[in-house]
């Protein structure tokens, strides 16, 4: 087997375990309150198939990036609902709940609207990039094997998750630590492979590309913000679900899709990017909250409580 395939058979692992592990990891009544909200599920849809997507092409078209370079930027910036936004959240001190019920949202919601992004958007790209040379593999997607794929790989293991949480809670309590250890095990191991693999390209990885990255990662918080109002929980916790993109779901179509090529590099170098700058803006701007906030309330206690739950 090749190591292409070993990268896609691990990422594809790594994201159906993910999956499971956040659904042990969520109680379906956080997820229905967040989910009849239509306004805050609206906005959150804009936020992060629209406002992101448009921003992220109108990047690629202005640095007219290499066209497998600029797939695999893409790919990342259509996948919303990582894992890492309720923590993230809750060192921003922002509201875990929502965040929660967001991530669940647009986790499930992206294994359909993802590939459709894709298929739409990539032919759009492609007048603004350098031509393909002649022996290259064309620059497009499956849409409806991707779609399997992410069905069997993200949504179906996110509801059994779900579904154990909400039956069988006890079970899911004991299995929630072990679930969320082997997923960052995986995690780490997916990561590993790839950086050793592509390290030449990321090597080569020109300036002016964090100069985008920096630049996607800052509008996609800004989005976030201006659409999650009122109240600055809800900002942050959709700031938070705009701007951390999906690193599993996003491999697997890079590494599924464009096999050995720069857009695995470019997926994987803008998801250690994006979860680096998120990490130290949740750092930042939780401190900033604590430093002008009074004593927490037994909401946010509760908030803290939840993103101990998610990450434990």
């Amino acid at each position: 087997m090749s190591l292409d395939r070993i990268i896609n058979l691990l990422a594809s692992i790594t994201l159906l375990e993910m999956m499971m592990a956040i659904g042990l990891s969520v109680k379906f009544s956080d997820v229905f309150r967040v989910a009849t909200d239509w306004r805050l599920v609206g906005k959150a849809a804009l936020a992060s198939y629209v406002c992101v997507p448009a921003v992220g092409l109108s990047l690629l078209m202005l640095f007219q990036a290499q066209p497998f370079v600029a797939a695999g930027f893409l790919i990342a910036v259509v996948c919303p609902g990582a894992p890492y936004c309720p923590p993230f959240t809750g060192m921003a001190k922002g509201n875990v709940v929502v965040s929660v019920g967001l991530m669940i949202i647009l986790a499930g919601s992206s294994a359909v609207l993802t590939p459709l992004l894709l298929q739409v958007l990539l032919p759009l790209l492609l007048p603004y990039l350098p031509p393909l040379p002649s022996d290259s593999p064309p620059l497009a997607i499956d849409a409806i094997k991707i779609v399997s794929t992410l069905f069997l790989a993200q949504f179906l293991p996110m509801c059994i998750g779900l579904a154990v949480q909400q039956w069988r809670p006890a079970l899911a309590d004991k299995l929630r630590k072990p679930a969320n250890v082997l997923s960052m095990v995986l995690n780490l191991a997916t990561l590993t492979l790839v950086l050793c693999v592509q390290r030449d390209m990321l090597m080569a990885i020109p300036l002016r590309a964090f100069v985008g990255m920096l630049t996607l990662v800052l509008a996609s918080v800004a989005a976030g913000w201006l659409l999650g109002g009122p109240g600055r929980g809800n900002r942050t916790a959709m700031a938070m679900a705009t701007s951390v993109r999906n690193v599993g779901v996003s491999l697997v179509i890079a590494s599924g899709s464009f096999a050995g090529t720069e857009a695995v590099t470019a997926t994987t170098a803008f998801a250690v990017f994006q979860t680096l700058v998120m990490a130290l803006v949740a750092l930042g701007w939780g401190r900033l909250a604590s430093s002008s906030a009074p004593p927490p309330t037994g909401q946010e206690e509760f908030n803290g409580a939840i993103a101990r739950g998610v990450t434990s």
